[in-house]
């Protein structure tokens, strides 16, 4: 079994398909305007089409991924992915406004088919391999977040909204179709209560040390990258850039590059250069930020073609850096118990998670009372805050070592 993961084949394929699940997650977001017109909503009802989506995947970390650890994992990947393939057919349905509202909150809900292809993939390579497995299905899954907002643009904009929901259930349908051909029969070593099982992650969240720092660094990262992308659109649509729907989607496009960074850090963990990299991967966050905020602040000074290369540098680097901490800190977390890897994965990715949605909500407000200079300055100090939490609890872990030698 370990064999048939670590080959090329199979790990495309579990890369392939964290790509395409996610898509779901943040399609609705550039279709917004569209939506409203068509269901008729109200400005305010039409943001809870992308909330409930994020929710349901929030909801589906803590109700649906444990399940993981009690059931055998090939069937409960498959029907959760069959599910997710039938809420997107229902959401490209013309049904009412508010059935497709509880549509989009399922979706999110059965996107969690993720947070269970990650974890497998890890249980089925060995441990010198592990890194590298992530590394390459985290670069699936980031691939597929940069790539969803212009991919659901650019087909909207041809065929309407509701095709690009056709298209990404037909897709989810043929990986379901793959994956059942591929995925061995894994069933977890202990098998329990559910509820039982639920109360067992705040146990697991104290005594684990380490899925603590990894998940609190991470969730202060992804807020800092999630305050960017919420609000870089806004800065490029603005003077002196003036940036058309094509444009944003083709600087969108660039970012994409940094997805490179998840093998290459899973790698560096392999290697046994973990704590360098991530320091390396929170600075470069850092930098990306300060590079954000003077091509996107100093514009009066620097010419267009350099402020916007230097957004672009930064949108690199952003992603590079967060990418790869996110994939040593998987890394890192998947390295523990075994018998709990569907609860720690779902602990750790909810935690960042949330660490997301707060970036990404007090950007909004940053935004409106102190524009890109309030956001920039807003992602500098989630940066620093991971970068300094990390290097702290290093120093702290160090020096108990000698005491106790």
């Amino acid at each position: 079994m370990n064999n048939a993961v670590a080959s090329p084949a199979p790990v495309r394929l579990f890369a392939v398909a964290t790509a395409v699940i996610v898509l779901s997650l943040y399609q609705a977001q550039p279709l917004i305007g569209m939506m409203t017109r068509s269901l008729h909503l109200t400005p305010a009802v039409a943001g809870l089409i992308s909330t409930l989506t994020l929710l349901g995947y929030a909801c589906g970390l803590f109700l649906l991924v444990p399940l993981c650890d009690v059931c055998e994992n090939r069937s409960l990947v498959l029907a959760t992915l069959f599910a997710n393939a039938l809420t997107l057919l229902l959401a490209a349905c013309p049904i009412p406004a508010a059935a497709f509202l509880v549509a989009s909150g399922l979706t999110g809900f059965t996107a969690t088919a993720i947070q269970m292809l990650i974890p497998m993939a890890a249980a089925m390579v060995p441990e010198a391999q592990r890194g590298r497995v992530i590394g390459n299905v985290m670069s699936g899954l980031i691939l597929g977040v940069l790539l969803s907002r212009p991919l659901a643009s650019v087909v909207a904009g041809r065929f309407g909204w509701r095709m690009s929901y056709w298209v990404l259930a037909a897709a989810v349908g043929v990986l379901t179709l793959l994956l059942a051909k591929m995925l061995p029969r894994r069933s977890p070593p202990h098998a329990g209560r559910y509820v039982a099982l639920l109360s067992s992650m705040a146990g697991l969240l104290r005594e684990e040390p380490v899925l603590r720092r990894r998940a609190f660094a991470a969730a202060l990262c992804f807020a800092a990258f999630n305050a960017f992308w919420s609000t870089v659109v806004l800065r490029l649509s603005s003077a002196p850039f003036g940036l058309s729907a094509d444009g944003v989607a083709i600087y969108a496009l660039v970012g994409v590059s940094g997805a490179l960074a998840a093998p290459f850090a899973g790698r560096l963990g392999d290697r046994g250069f973990d704590r360098i990299g991530t320091h390396a991967a929170r600075m470069a966050v850092v930098l990306a930020m300060a590079l954000a905020w003077i091509g996107g602040v100093l514009t009066t000074h620097l010419s267009p073609a350099l402020s916007l290369s230097l957004l672009v540098m930064a949108a690199i680097l952003l992603d590079a850096g967060t990418i790869a901490d996110q994939a040593l800190g998987r890394r890192a977390v998947n390295l523990l118990r075994p018998e709990a890897r569907g609860r720690i994965n779902a602990l750790f990715t909810g935690i960042f998670f949330m660490g997301g949605a707060l970036g990404s909500a007090l950007a909004g407000v940053v935004w409106a009372r102190a524009g890109w200079h309030g956001v920039c300055l807003e992602a500098i100090a989630f940066a620093v805050a991971a970068l300094v939490y990390g290097m702290r609890r290093h120093s702290t872990a160090v020096l108990l070592a000698t005491e106790d030698s």
